[in-house]
C-alpha cells in the first residue's frame, strides 16, 4: 500500500514538475524586450592596456578595467591624451579633452565645417568648408586654407556621391582626406562632377515643395573626374599625383607608408577588372607601379584592409581574392611577392593583430564553416597555421595590445552569447560571461536550426537557418516567411544566437527561414563571380530551390510562402513575385531596385558592365521584364527622399503593374531615405504585422499591436 501510494505521488509530482518546467514567453519576452531565456551580461569592449581588459557593467552602467591575472576591477578612466572628442556645434568645431570644458576652434557660423579630424600628433584638426580643405591649429585657432576652387560641382576633400556610397564608404560621411602618420602632410581627393548627370529628388514639404539635386551617375553615365593631391600642414601649393583626371578610372582609399615618405594609391579601370597600386611621392607627385592584378570578372575596390603596412618599413600585407578565395599575401614595398600567408578553399575575414617580433599574423576567417568565424595564428611564411578559438561557434574577438590574450564573444543558433578570455595558444583562461538564463529550459520556445540544402544542380550546399513554430507538429501546415538580402558576397546566414525576437511569430505558428545563394560569399569569389553580367539569375535559381524544398514538406502550407527583403532584398522580392511567381505567394519589398540601368555606375557596372555593353544582361535582370508574370500579393515600400535607390525604381514597377490591372500594395514614406525615418518605421512595422495576419494567419490583428 505504501509503495503504491509513493509511486502515485511521485508520478503526480513528475507531471506537475513537467508542467512547471515549460512556460510560454510573454508578449514582451517574445519580442526580446524583457529577459527570459537569456539575461543581460556585461559588455567587453576592448583593452585598457596589455594587462587589463575593459568591462562595461550592465548593472551600474559604469566601465571598469580588469586585471587579467588577479581579476581586480577598478574604474576605467581613459588617459586625457586618448580621450579627445572633436565635434561640431552651431556650425563650428570644438575640441574636448576628457571631462574638461570644450574649446571652440573655428569662428565661422555662416559656413559649416565638416568631418573635423585630429592629426595623429593632436596639434591640428583638418576639415572641409564649402567644398574646400582647411586645417586649424589646436593651440591658437589659426587656420590654413589649402584649396580655393570649391563650388557646387568641385569638391576638395569631400566625396562625390558615388565615391561616398560605393568606394570610400558611408562611414566616411563624405570625408576624402587623410593625415600622414607624422602629421606633416594631408592627402586628399578632388572631385569634378561637372559631367555627372543631375538626379532630382522632389521634397514635398511646404506650399511649393523643392528639388534636392544630386550628381548621381547611373550605369553607363560619365563619372566624376578625380585628382589625388598633397599639401603640407603649414600650407603649400597642392602637389598633384601624376594621373590624368580625364581618364575613365577610379581611385580607391590611399594608404600612407609607415614613415610618411610615400603613399600607396589604388587605381582601377572603369571596367573594374584591373587593379594597380602606385607608390606616389607626395613631394613631386611622381608615381611608380608596384602591383598589377587582373580578373576576368571584377575586382572589389575595398575601402578597408586592402593593404597593411608593417612597422619594419620593408613589407606590407595584401588581402586579395585573386585565387577565387580571399587570402593574405606578404609583399615587399617594391611590389615583390614574398609568399602567400594563407591559402585554400576558405575565406579570411580580418586581420586582428600582427606580431612583428615573431613574424606572425592573427586573423579571423570562415574556415571551419562558411557560416562561422574563428581566430587563427599563422607565421609570415604561411606555416604553422593554428586555430585559436573553439567549438562550432561564431567568434567575435578582441586581441590584447601585445597579442598575448584575446577575448571572444561567441554563440551559435542553439547557444546564447558567451564570453571567454583565452591566451594566444587558444587556452581558456577564464569564462567571463554567459547570457543563458538559469530558467532557459523552463521556457517553451520555437527551435532554431542551421543546416544546408543541396542546390538543384548538386554543386552547392546552400546554407539556411530555420526557426520552427512553438510546439511544432509535422502533421500540421504552417505559413512561411523567408527573409533574404541576396546581393553579391553579402550573405546573411550566420550561425549565431538569434535572440528571442523571432519567437513571437514562432508562437503564432509561422516558420521563419533565412537562406543564402551560391554567390553570397559562402563559396568564395569563385562563387560570387557567377553573377558577372548576370544579376538576378543565380539568386532566383537558388531561392526557388529553397522554395521548392519547403513546399515539398507536409508541414508547409502550399499557398503561404512569403519572401521579404530591403534594397537588394527588395529587388529579389519583386523578382520572386514576377519571375519566380510560380513558387512564391506573397512579398514585402523595401526600396527595391527594379532595373539596373537605374542604379549607380560603380556598383552596377562592377557586376553587369554598362548597359551599352550588356543590354541582354540588363534586360534579363530587370523586374520590369517579368511584370506580366506577376501574381500573388506584393507590398512595396519606398522613402520619397531615397538618394541611394531612387523612388523612380518603384514608380516604374508601379506603372508596369497598374498597366496590367493587377492588385498590389504600395506605401511611400515621406521624408525617408533608404532607411525609413523612425516615425515611419513604427508604422511600417505595424503594417507588416497586419500583412502577416491578413494573408498568412488569416485572423484579426491582436490588441497588443493596436
Amino acid at each position: 500500500m505504501n509503495k503504491i501510494l509513493t509511486s502515485s505521488v511521485l508520478s503526480l509530482l513528475f507531471i506537475v514538475s513537467a508542467q512547471a518546467q515549460t512556460k510560454d514567453l510573454t508578449f514582451s519576452q517574445a519580442w526580446g524586450q524583457e529577459p527570459s531565456v537569456t539575461v543581460p551580461i556585461n559588455q567587453y569592449v576592448g583593452w585598457a592596456d596589455a594587462n587589463h581588459y575593459i568591462e562595461r557593467d550592465t548593472k551600474d552602467g559604469k566601465t571598469y578595467q580588469v586585471n587579467i591575472k588577479s581579476g581586480q576591477r577598478s574604474l576605467y578612466v581613459p588617459m586625457p591624451t586618448t580621450d579627445v572628442k572633436i565635434f561640431t556645434k552651431e556650425k563650428d568645431i570644438y575640441i574636448q579633452y576628457g571631462e574638461q570644458e570644450a574649446k571652440r576652434l573655428t569662428q565661422s557660423p555662416d559656413a559649416e565645417e565638416k568631418n573635423p579630424t585630429l592629426s595623429p600628433d593632436g596639434q591640428y584638426v583638418a576639415f572641409t568648408r564649402e567644398s574646400d580643405l582647411y586645417s586649424v591649429k589646436v593651440a591658437d585657432g589659426s587656420e590654413v586654407r589649402y584649396t580655393s576652387d570649391g563650388t557646387d560641382v568641385i569638391y576638395n576633400g569631400w566625396s562625390s556621391w558615388v565615391y561616398y556610397e560605393e568606394i570610400l564608404g558611408r562611414s566616411t560621411n563624405y570625408k576624402a582626406f587623410w593625415w600622414s602618420p607624422d602629421s606633416k602632410q594631408l592627402a586628399f581627393m578632388r572631385f569634378d562632377d561637372t559631367k555627372v548627370p543631375m538626379f532630382p529628388i522632389y521634397v514635398s514639404k511646404g506650399q511649393h515643395g523643392e528639388l534636392e539635386e544630386t550628381r548621381y551617375p547611373k550605369a553607363g553615365d560619365p563619372n566624376p573626374e578625380v585628382k589625388v593631391g598633397f599639401v603640407k600642414v603649414e600650407g603649400s601649393s597642392v602637389v598633384w599625383a601624376d594621373f590624368n583626371e580625364k581618364d575613365d578610372q577610379y581611385f580607391g582609399q590611399p594608404y600612407w607608408s609607415f614613415n610618411s615618405n610615400t603613399i600607396m594609391v589604388q587605381w582601377m579601370n572603369r571596367d573594374q577588372s584591373n587593379l594597380k597600386f602606385y607608390e606616389v611621392n607626395p613631394a613631386d607627385g611622381s608615381k611608380k607601379e608596384i602591383y598589377d592584378e587582373k580578373q576576368p570578372s571584377w575586382i572589389n575596390l575595398d575601402h578597408d584592409e586592402r593593404i597593411t603596412y608593417l612597422a619594419d618599413n620593408k613589407h606590407y600585407i595584401l588581402k586579395s581574392d585573386k585565387t577565387g578565395w580571399a587570402h593574405y599575401y606578404l609583399y615587399t614595398l617594391n611590389g615583390t611577392l614574398v609568399n602567400p600567408i594563407t591559402s585554400g578553399d576558405w575565406q579570411v575575414s580580418a586581420l586582428q593583430y600582427i606580431d612583428e617580433r615573431n613574424k606572425a599574423v592573427y586573423f579571423t576567417a570562415r574556415k571551419e564553416n562558411s557560416a562561422t568565424v574563428d581566430l587563427y595564428r599563422v607565421d609570415y611564411s604561411g606555416k604553422n597555421l593554428k586555430r585559436l578559438t573553439f567549438g562550432d561557434y561564431t567568434h567575435q574577438v578582441k586581441v590584447s595590445p601585445d597579442g598575448k590574450y584575446f577575448i571572444t564573444t561567441y554563440s551559435n543558433v542553439n547557444t546564447p552569447t558567451k564570453v571567454a578570455l583565452l591566451d594566444n595558444n587558444g587556452k581558456v583562461v577564464k569564462e567571463l560571461a554567459d547570457s543563458k538564463s538559469s530558467e532557459f529550459a523552463a521556457y517553451n520556445i520555437g527551435k532554431t536550426e542551421y543546416f544546408t540544402i543541396k542546390s538543384d544542380d548538386g554543386k552547392y550546399d546552400l546554407p539556411v537557418i530555420i526557426t520552427y513554430p512553438v510546439n511544432f507538429d509535422e502533421n500540421k501546415e504552417y505559413p512561411v516567411v523567408m527573409s533574404i538580402y541576396g546581393g553579391p558576397d553579402a550573405g546573411t546566414v550566420r550561425n549565431t544566437w538569434k535572440g528571442t525576437a523571432n519567437q513571437f511569430w514562432a508562437q503564432e505558428g509561422i516558420v521563419q527561414i533565412a537562406c543564402d545563394h551560391r554567390a553570397s560569399g559562402h563559396f568564395g569569389k569563385q562563387g560570387v563571380a557567377l553573377m558577372h553580367r548576370n544579376l538576378g539569375n543565380w539568386e532566383m535559381v537558388d531561392y526557388i530551390t529553397v522554395a521548392k524544398w519547403l513546399k515539398a514538406k507536409p508541414w508547409v502550407a502550399n499557398n503561404k510562402l512569403l519572401i521579404t527583403g530591403h534594397s537588394y532584398g527588395g529587388y529579389m522580392t519583386c523578382l520572386a513575385l514576377t519571375k519566380g511567381a510560380d513558387y512564391f505567394d506573397f512579398g514585402i519589398a523595401g526600396a527595391p531596385v527594379t532595373g539596373w540601368e537605374l542604379y549607380d555606375t560603380h556598383y552596377t557596372e562592377r557586376f553587369m558592365d554598362t548597359p551599352q555593353d550588356n543590354p541582354e544582361g540588363y534586360k534579363a535582370g530587370s523586374v520590369l521584364t517579368y511584370a506580366n508574370q506577376y501574381k500573388g500579393v506584393l507590398r512595396i515600400m519606398h522613402g520619397d527622399l531615397d538618394d541611394n535607390v531612387h523612388m523612380q525604381n518603384t514608380m516604374q514597377l508601379v506603372d508596369a503593374l497598374t498597366d496590367r490591372n493587377v492588385p498590389f500594395e504600395l506605401m511611400i514614406y515621406p521624408g525617408s531615405r533608404h532607411g525609413f525615418a523612425r516615425s515611419k518605421s513604427a508604422y511600417d512595422f505595424k503594417e507588416r504585422v497586419r500583412f502577416y495576419y491578413q494573408y498568412l494567419l488569416e485572423k484579426p490583428v491582436p490588441k497588443e499591436f493596436k
